[in-house]
């Protein structure tokens, strides 16, 4: 079977949450890669973005979320807890990709503005944000084991105010060579089941296929086939090279 006929057009729906508070860094283009690797295939994806107030799809395979500002983070917050669906996908086995500050809304709790005033977040992973001594910007470029135990670079650009610490059922998704990260302590990022979700933007799935791959493999629990794109091998050649 070709790789361009694999997924026999079944339909995948991937939903980006929340433009207009988590989408200031660019963090849309984890949909539009996603998208590709899917069409790529041979799959059919289907892309919904959804703003607050708009009932969540229950349907989706994968849900991302994307950076924004403190008072974006607690209004999505308050969105998703009231919506509820993002809850019952994940019981269900969808996956959740998030970057930056809808890492830390995925947490247990964040802090937030001057007097860092500590909102809970949705506790669907084990970690807990509170305000760094230093923001943490700059490119970050790290060790990722994948799901086939290869040890791979990711790589991203990190801008964050947030130190974030995981909880034993959270286990971090990289060993940072180069910037921040978590909070200095060597990682970054957090895994916990279908719940994934790092510091860098990029737009972070742009920049690390195989990271964009772990997470259809976990929506659609099956293992893909790899695609050659040469263009994104020489992207990813660039970004190593800068980082080092």
């Amino acid at each position: 079977m070709s790789v361009s006929s694999y997924g026999a057009g079944k339909r995948v729906h991937v939903v980006l949450l929340y433009q207009s508070l988590l989408g200031i860094y660019g963090d849309r283009g984890n949909a539009t890669v996603l998208i590709k690797r899917l069409a790529w295939r041979g799959y059919d994806p289907v892309l919904s973005v959804v703003e607050p107030g708009d009932p969540l799809p229950t349907d989706g395979d994968v849900y991302l979320l994307g950076g924004g500002e403190d008072a974006a983070q607690i209004s999505a917050v308050k969105a998703l807890k009231a919506d509820g669906t993002i809850y019952r996908a994940v019981e269900r086995g969808a996956a959740v990709f998030a970057v930056c500050a809808g890492y830390q809304i995925l947490g247990n709790s964040f802090t937030v503005g001057d007097n860092d005033t500590v909102t809970a977040g949705l506790g669907l992973l084990d970690v807990t944000t509170t305000r760094g001594p230093r923001r943490a910007v700059g490119e970050l470029l790290g060790h990722w084991i994948g799901h086939d135990g290869e040890d791979q670079w990711l790589t991203g650009f990190e801008n964050h105010g947030g130190y974030t610490r995981l909880g034993p059922d959270a286990r971090p998704v990289t060993r940072v060579e180069v910037g921040v990260g978590n909070c200095g302590d060597g990682t970054d990022g957090a895994q916990q089941g279908n719940v994934i979700a790092i510091y860098p933007h990029g737009p972070a799935l742009a920049r690390n296929p195989a990271l964009a791959d772990h997470v259809l493999e976990l929506a659609l629990k099956t293992e893909l086939p790899k695609l050659d794109r040469p263009e994104v091998t020489e992207l990813r050649r660039q970004r190593i090279a800068a980082a080092r």
